[in-house]
């Protein structure tokens, strides 16, 4: 049996236990967050650090700490202990029983999902199994490109669109399918194809069974949206402030 987010006798701000609600949480524009003071790098452990440092683009090593740094923020909030504490693992694969599924709090049963891309990190937290994508819209080219990737239903979809709405419509497409498979902790590979999450026209093909996908508003320059297990609980989309990312900053109870 899964643990709450929160226990029930030390509730969150609002009261949530983490059993009935979907918190997800967007930070616009994380590669600037770090031009409104120090970063709360201290907070990260040392393989984060290591891949930050990996990064040959000062802007993606920023998007990187910025969005690992509000998970840790977000999910120490709920765990009540301090962001550093927390301890990632992974768990088993769906598909082979290893442990190199979708990442886990070790020893807690917190489940979350994190997402980033140019200008957008998203998070989710809840109480079943759960999976985000924020994904920025490409450029045509690419559509035409990536488009063979999708289900044939979807491309019959995206097909039927305008040619000026068919990158907005192909990354809402891909968002729901990674949200999908990263919930699922199968992860995404050549089985995409395979993957039915369109529009649900007429007589379209089913989509998959046990889950949830719902488009995430985000604004216009991205698409998003995210899975989970079972029925779609109450949800809200927050965004988080630069600060909730600095060494002075916090996440405030508002935002939870």
């Amino acid at each position: 049996m899964t643990a709450p987010l929160v226990r029930r006798d030390r509730p969150g701000p609002d009261g949530w236990d983490g059993s009935d609600r979907l918190g997800l949480w967007l930070l616009p524009a994380p590669e600037t967050a770090g031009r409104h003071g120090p970063l709360a790098l201290h907070e990260l452990d040392e393989t984060e650090r290591g891949r930050a440092d990996a990064f040959r683009r000062t802007a993606d090593r920023e998007r990187y700490v910025a969005a690992h740094i509000a998970l840790r923020r977000l999910l120490a909030a709920y765990l009540r202990t301090a962001p550093q504490d927390i301890a990632f693992a992974r768990a088993e694969c769906p598909r082979c029983g290893a442990p190199h599924g979708r990442p886990v709090v070790a020893g807690a049963g917190a489940h979350f999902s994190l997402s980033h891309t140019r200008g957008a990190v998203l998070i989710g937290v809840a109480g079943s199994p759960v999976g985000v994508d924020v994904e920025r819209i490409p450029r045509p080219d690419r559509v035409e490109a990536c488009a063979p990737a999708l289900h044939p239903g979807e491309r019959r979809e995206l097909a039927a669109h305008a040619r000026v709405e068919r990158p907005a419509a192909f990354a809402r497409l891909w968002a729901r399918k990674e949200a999908y498979l990263k919930g699922t902790g199968v992860g995404v590979g050549g089985w995409m194809s395979r993957l039915y999450l369109g529009d649900e026209a007429p007589h379209a093909p089913a989509r998959p069974a046990g889950w949830t996908v719902v488009d995430v508003p985000c604004g216009p320059d991205h698409a998003a949206a995210f899975a989970i297990r079972g029925r779609a609980p109450r949800y809200d989309v927050r965004r988080l402030p630069p600060q909730a990312v600095m060494a002075a900053g916090h996440i405030a109870a508002e935002f939870m």
